[in-house]
Formats: structure tokens, sequence, C-alpha cells
């Protein structure tokens, strides 16, 4: 921040912190804010838009307007200059606002005498939460320094409009104008499951009550301690909770990697140096960090702003001193916890044994924490608009996650219901336990081979808690990820070697680097794309940049020595890429063996099947593969050219449809044609009814998470392969949307076990 506008803030916000401390109604502390800024800042008029939710902005203070036009006035989002400014999260500067193309006129406003207008988003938890303008009556050039002071200020008055005073106001407007009759609410289904609790809101840090620092150096002790302090106890917690492997724990583990980094705690101390409290930096840093990122396509880094936004709040927490040396408190030993948003950290928080269900405003299935909860067997509910609004703490509140709904207070009789289905949820956990012992095979004999995909190769206690035939996929980016220099030959030996040994003599079928799209590696440059999913990653990256796999190969090979090596090669789109990847491998295993170094007892080769062009010279590949695995989720991704990660679109396609199901058919049955092994790691072998269709279709090796590990292999016990197939067979020719009901029904009709 430049000093004058530092300085200019200053002044400003040691009036307004005057006005906070008033014994007066939240609204006429805002009428009163609003006042000062246009006073302080020589503008004829200034106002405030507080978001009512996240399709209108209402008009809740006004200096210089018409007296009468609060609550009166409002605009949508993305409609005029004040409805852009919140649906972009972008400062606009106006000298001539009537003439500007989106501008829109609102003759309640009482706006006509103005001409210069300058407005900034209020921002939380990267989204707009209201506008913050001033305007003049003769058009003028706003300078950077004016847009920076407003700016400044606009931290200030955001935690103004969500705290919790304005949200009692914000929720008793609302009430008054009868919005509220809901009982039952339907949400987006994030994790299966059913819960009864009572409510518990989780709430956000304080408000940055101080902005401009008195003593830098000061300031930028109590940063670094609070860093140092908040980084020992992330390690501390996620290390001594059992959450087993998977991707719950690959978040967990780049979410400890973003709290290290080196480079967004520089940037928080240059702006401490800069002149700003350390609480007032971490806004700062990381508001620069989503203007730059917010309009992304890429859904790593979407979700990474959110992990940002859970870590700079967690900053401010250990800086004021307010943090939970232990668990958040909750009086009730069953809570239901309600959040606007929330980071996978803040999960942690609680004593997720009292947890019976999250429910989040916003949400997305790729959203870390609904992939952690869903480790811990909570239901979440997502997209549910207004719900921190109007349930009270202590509410009593039942999850349905199985379809998706939440009830509010609910009657006895609903609450009876929900509590017989937990028992049940209860006496299938325990029967899941008991299949351990038992062989993965159909009613009629056939045997289905059933794997876990990994993550991370030093807790594999689902290799013992699931007595699994292996692992089917293991991602070896983690580690790349986890590090902050690339891992040399020697780290990813140990690492590999250290997985095939717990591995137990099980088979292990590791996927070279895949990087790219949503997996960014952070010593990395120059990877952004317009495209990511589409653009320069996995394979294509490793070939380009040969020395990188042939040092990965290098380390294959080591830590194989003497017994069987499964590697594949990910978002292979043709046969010439597959040949170089395997000629790439072979070649150093011919150089291993010139050296007279240990080499493994057998090499297989594979790729997988994600990319649909493979689909098309598959009889070629499969004279040259030893083996294939299907990657269900690009390969659906590519196949409807759909975003998996776009919420818009996520109930748009189903997989249990029967194009893509004869797609899937055509890859299985040429597999069987020329004698490939072949299987699926993708989604649909974790999900039961999905998996049952996979079966149907001719699929006899599955690799699922280690959550989804029981459900799958009581799906399995419990089918019959021939009737399966018969039904799935008549099923390939329907013009369907989707042939999920029609799948759902069969399995209830035949008693076969579907979770």
């Amino acid at each position: 921040m430049k000093a004058p506008a530092a300085n200019q803030a200053f002044a400003i916000l040691k009036l307004l912190r005057e006005i906070i401390e008033e014994q007066t109604a939240v609204e006429d502390k805002l009428n009163r804010i609003t006042q000062v800024i246009a006073e302080q800042m020589h503008a004829d008029a200034a106002s405030c838009f507080i978001s009512i939710d996240d399709n209108y902005l209402e008009l809740f203070s006004a200096y210089g307007f018409n007296p009468d036009a609060a609550h009166k006035v409002s605009f949508r989002v993305g409609e005029g200059l004040i409805g852009n400014i919140a649906k972009y999260c972008r400062p606009l500067a106006v000298k001539d606002a009537p003439s500007h193309p989106q501008y829109v006129y609102n003759k309640d406003f009482g706006e006509d005498a103005y001409k210069s207008f300058l407005g900034v988003p209020l921002i939380r938890r990267n989204r707009s939460v209201g506008v913050l303008l001033i305007e003049n009556r003769t058009p003028k050039e706003y300078t950077a320094a004016e847009q920076e002071t407003l700016e400044t200020i606009a931290m200030f008055v955001a935690d103004i409009v969500t705290s919790d005073e304005m949200s009692e106001f914000k929720k008793d407007l609302i009430k008054q104008r009868g919005l509220i009759t809901r009982e039952r609410i339907k949400g987006l289904s994030l994790s299966k499951g059913y819960g009864l609790g009572n409510a518990v809101l989780h709430r956000r840090r304080h408000a940055v009550s101080k902005i401009i620092a008195e003593d830098k150096e000061k300031e930028l002790d109590r940063l670094t301690a609070a860093h140092k302090k908040m980084n020992e106890d992330l390690e501390e917690k996620f290390n001594s909770t059992k959450l087993g492997i998977g991707e719950h724990m690959d978040i967990l583990d780049a979410y400890l990697m973003f709290a290290r980094d080196k480079g967004w705690f520089q940037k928080i101390a240059d702006n401490v140096m800069s002149g700003l409290t350390a609480e007032a930096a971490i806004e700062r840093a990381y508001e620069d960090m989503w203007n730059r990122l917010s309009a992304t396509r890429d859904n790593y880094l979407k979700e990474r702003l959110h992990d940002l936004r859970d870590v700079a709040d967690r900053l401010h927490s250990y800086l004021n001193g307010d943090y939970a040396e232990n668990a958040v408190a909750a009086e009730s030993d069953n809570i239901v916890i309600i959040a606007k948003t929330m980071g996978p950290a803040e999960l942690m928080d609680y004593d997720y044994r009292k947890i019976r269900g999250l429910l989040i405003e916003d949400g997305t299935p790729t959203m870390h924490v609904a992939i952690v909860a869903k480790a811990l067997n909570i239901p979440v509910v997502a997209k549910i608009k207004g719900l921190f609004e109007e349930v009270n703490s202590g509410d009593v509140v039942a999850v349905d996650g199985t379809e998706g709904y939440v009830y509010l207070n609910p009657s006895a009789e609903i609450k009876r219901k929900f509590k017989a289905k937990i028992d049940e949820s209860v006496r299938l956990q325990e029967k899941l336990a008991e299949l351990r012992r038992l062989p993965s095979q159909t009613l009629d004999g056939v045997k289905i081979g059933l794997s876990i995909n990994v993550g991370l190769a030093f807790d594999l206690d689902y290799i013992q808690t699931t007595n699994c035939d292996g692992i089917g996929l293991y991602r070896t980016e983690i580690p790349f990820m986890a590090a902050e220099t690339m891992p040399d030959v020697e780290q990813q030996t140990a690492c590999y070697r250290e997985l095939m040994d717990k591995a137990g003599g099980k088979k292990v079928i590791f996927r070279s680097l895949d990087v790219g799209s949503d997996k960014l590696l952070p010593y990395w440059a120059g990877l952004s794309e317009e495209n990511p999913a589409i653009g320069w990653r996995s394979i294509r990256i490793t070939l380009d940049r040969r020395a990188i796999l042939r040092k990965q190969i290098r380390a294959f090979l080591a830590a194989a020595e003497g017994r069987e090596l499964n590697v594949m090669f990910p978002m292979i789109a043709d046969l010439a890429e597959f040949e170089e990847a395997k000629e790439t491998l072979m070649i150093e295993l011919e150089r291993e063996k010139k050296f007279n170094r240990p080499v493994p007892l057998k090499v297989n080769v594979g790729l997988m099947v994600e990319v649909p062009s493979v689909v098309f010279e598959l009889d070629e590949i499969l004279e040259k593969a030893d083996f294939i695995s299907v990657g269900t989720n690009d390969l659906a991704q590519f196949f409807y050219a759909c975003d998996r990660g776009n919420p818009r679109l996520t109930e748009r396609y189903d997989v249990l449809s029967a194009p893509f199901l004869r797609v899937m058919s055509e890859i299985v049955r040429k597999a069987d044609q020329h004698g490939v092994y072949c299987s699926v790691c993708g989604e649909m072998a974790g999900n039961p009814i999905e998996a049952m269709t996979l079966i149907g279709l001719g699929y006899r090796n599955l690799s699922a998470s280690g959550a989804s590990f029981g459900k799958v292999k009581s799906m399995i016990r419990s089918v019959n392969v021939r009737g399966i197939s018969d039904y799935v067979q008549t099923l390939l020719k329907s013009t369907r949307k989707t042939l999920r009901p029609q799948l759902f029904a069969y399995a209830y009709d035949h008693g076969i076990e579907i979770y």
C-alpha cells in the first residue's frame, strides 16, 4: 500500500472504529459510516449495498442520495455497474457513469445529479457480500490512491456486513417479509448417509479492527510466531487423527503444504512492512490472490482459493490468540454443522466423532471439505442458499445425505424415522467389517478382483482392514506435490519401495507422474493454460520433459528389485504416444541391466484408457500393452465434453447412460479378445450401483477407494453375474438420458445389496 493511501485510510478507519463502539443499532452505524466515508474522501455521496442472497443486492445505507431509498433499491447480481462489481468482485471507476454502457438508472435511488462513480466489492470467503461506492457530481478521474483507500476501508466494512449483529438484522428483515416457510429443504448431496443433531453455526474469524500498523517490526514478529505455531498445531492435528488413506488424506497433506508455503508468507510479510497490521496484511495478500485467480476455470486453483481462505482465517485466529488447542467445544454429543463455506482443516477443529451432518450453503462434489467428510462417514448436503440465516444455534436438524434433503426442527415422526435409518447404518458398518475374511466372489462363483486406490505411501491401513487384492492405482504425483523441490531418484525409490513392502507381495500398479490440469507442482512454472484439462498435462509433460520420466522409471525399477513391476502411463491419446512411453521404460530397463544393477523379476507396461481417441485404436494398442485400466472420471469428462468440477453440470450427464456404457462395453470386450488384463480405477468402481453395471458389462477387476471398498464387496457377494449381464445388454440400446432408475430397480428386485 502506498503511504498517502495508508495515511488517509488510517484517519478514516480511526473514525469508523469510534462509530462501531457506539451503543446503537447496526443499521444506524452503517448510515454513519457511509457519511464519514463520503466526507473524508471528499465525495458528494456514498452508499452501501448488501447481498441478500446470490441473486440480488439491496441498498442498506446511503448518504447524499434519496433519504428514503434504503431497502427500496436493489440490483440483481450482474445488473448495472453495482451488480457487475458484485458479480466479478472487481473495483470499478467511471468518470461519467450515466454514459457507461452497463449503467442502469433507478428512479428511487436519487443519483440523477451524480457523474463520477467509484465502487469496490465487499469480499468474504471468495464471494461478494456487498458493494461500497462513492460518487461525485462533477466528472473526475479517481486516482489509484483513492481506489486503494476505498478498498482498504471495504475490508473493514465487509466485517461489519458479515457480523453476527448484521446477520440477525437481515434474518429479522427476511422474516418480516414472510420469506421463510421451509421445513424440508432440497439440496445437493455430497456425501450419503443420515444424521440427526443440534445445529452448530460455524462462525468465521473476528473482524479486522485495526488495519494500519503502529510498529512494523512488532507486527512482523507477531506474524512469524503465529505462522510457526499454526503449522506446528496443524501437523500434530492431522497426524493424530487416523483417517486411513485416500484422496481425503491427499487433500489434508496439500493443505499443510499450502500453510507452509514460503511465497504466500512472504507476501504477507511484505504487506506488514508497507504499513499494515498482520491481520490486514493477510487480508490484502488473500485479496490479491483472489483478484488474480478468481476467474480461472482450473478446478484445482478454485479449490486452492478455498483452502487459502481457510488458512488465512486460521492464521488470523492464531494472531488473536483465540484458536482452540483442542476441538471446538460443542455441548451436544450430536451436532450438525452449518456453514456458508468451510475448509478441510476447519472440519477437523471439531470432534468429528460428534458430527452427524454437515450443511454448506456453497459447495461442489470436488469441494475438499466434502471429500474429507465423506471419508469420516459424515453426510453432507450443499447448495442450500440462505440456510445460515434461517437456522438458530441449537435447532434440531435432520440430514438425509442420500436424497439431499434437510429437515429443520422435524416432527417426532420424522425423528423416529431418522433414528431407525441411523441404527440401520450402524448395523451395515458392522456387517461390512465382517466381509474382510470373505472372498470377493459373486453368487454364481465368479471371482471379481477388488483392489484399492492409494494416494499416500506412508499410511496403508486399508490393505490390512479390507484384505484387498492389491493396489489398483498408486498416484505417484502426491509425493511430488507435497515436496518443496523435485524429488530425486533416491527419494522416489525409497517412497515406492516402502509402498511395495507394505503391500506384502500383493499386486501394485504405479501410475507415472500425472500433473497439470488440477494438479500443479509448486516448483514448476509456466503451466497456466486456458483449458488445462485438455492441455499440456500428464504424459504430454513427461514425454516433453523426458528426464523427469526417465528418473521416475529408474526409481520404479530400483524399488521393485526382484519383484513384479506394473507401470501404466496416463492420458495416452494414441498408439504412438504409448509406444514412445513404453520405449523409454524399456531403454531404462536395459540400461540398468547393462550396469548390473538390481531389476524387477518381471515388468508389465500398461496405460490408462481415459482419452476417447484410444478406443478407436484399441486393437493396435492391446497388441503392445500388458494391461489397461479405465479412468472413468476423465473418460466421461472428455466423452461428454463436460467439466466434472462445474456445479452447473453436476447432474446433467450420467455415466449410467447407454452411449457411455456402450463405450465401456467395447473396451472390456476388446481387452478380453486380446487376453489383456483390464480394470476400472475411476469413481465408477467405487459406487456400488455403477460397479454392478460394470460387472454386467464384463469387467472382472475393480479398484475403489478404501472408504468404498466394503460396500462394493457387499454388492459383489449378492449379485448373479449371468442375470445382471443379460439385463445390462437389454439396456444398451436405450435412448433414455440415464439408466440409473432401471438399474436401481433391478438391484432391489433381485436382492442385490446397494447401499
